[in-house]
């Protein structure tokens, strides 16, 4: 009889993953970040606030997904590193540089992977989507110039902007350019994705 219980057949199966879900998982901790910030003005609460979003963030993931992807699970450990030292040494410093070197690392380890004929664009990001082989090469190309374009517009915005207008340009410029950059990843993956059928 248990074998028709519909909640039986998938106990030990992952969770789905429910895009909504996963969005204000993603967007939640900065989006606190970004309140804290702009009702306090104290950028070391609105850190603390950071830090601890994320691990509940990532927890939460872990509990509703069963899994948690490569990229959250090292963004939330550059989060708790940077933003540890930021808080340590009463120093914002350390948690403006944090896009910088991380979409530094992201982009040198795709482009390094290509170049030895790996696919870590894949791996990180854990069978979400099957591509050919000229798909993967294409989007992960994308995916480097989106995470090189971060970099170089981070280093920009936290050089010259104030740090309120820093934590504003983080929080919504860098995931416009991130979302305006996968929006134009969808014609690759439209083109190059292996069907089930295929």
């Amino acid at each position: 009889m248990s074998q028709n219980n519909p909640t039986d057949t998938n106990l030990n199966e992952p969770a789905k993953e429910r895009p909504g879900r996963k969005l204000m998982l993603d967007l939640g901790p900065l989006l606190l970040f970004f309140v804290a910030n702009y009702l306090t003005k104290d950028i070391m609460l609105a850190i603390q606030v950071l830090v601890v979003a994320t691990l509940v963030s990532l927890a939460v993931s872990w509990v509703t997904e069963k899994r948690i992807s490569i990229m959250a699970a090292i963004g939330c450990l550059a989060v708790v590193f940077f933003g540890g030292l930021s808080v340590y040494f009463d120093n914002d410093l350390f948690i403006k540089i944090k896009p910088t070197i991380v979409t530094c690392i992201f982009a040198a380890a795709i482009a390094g992977g290509r170049l030895i004929g790996r696919n870590p664009l894949g791996v990180m990001m854990g069978g979400q989507i099957k591509l050919t082989d000229t798909g993967w090469q294409l989007l992960s190309w994308v995916w480097v110039a989106m995470f090189a374009l971060m970099a170089v517009a981070n280093e920009i915005a936290w050089r010259t902007l104030s740090t309120d207008d820093w934590v504003t340009f983080k929080v919504f410029g860098m995931t416009g350019i991130s979302l305006v950059l996968t929006i134009l990843t969808v014609p690759i993956c439209a083109k190059h994705m292996i069907t089930e059928e295929g």
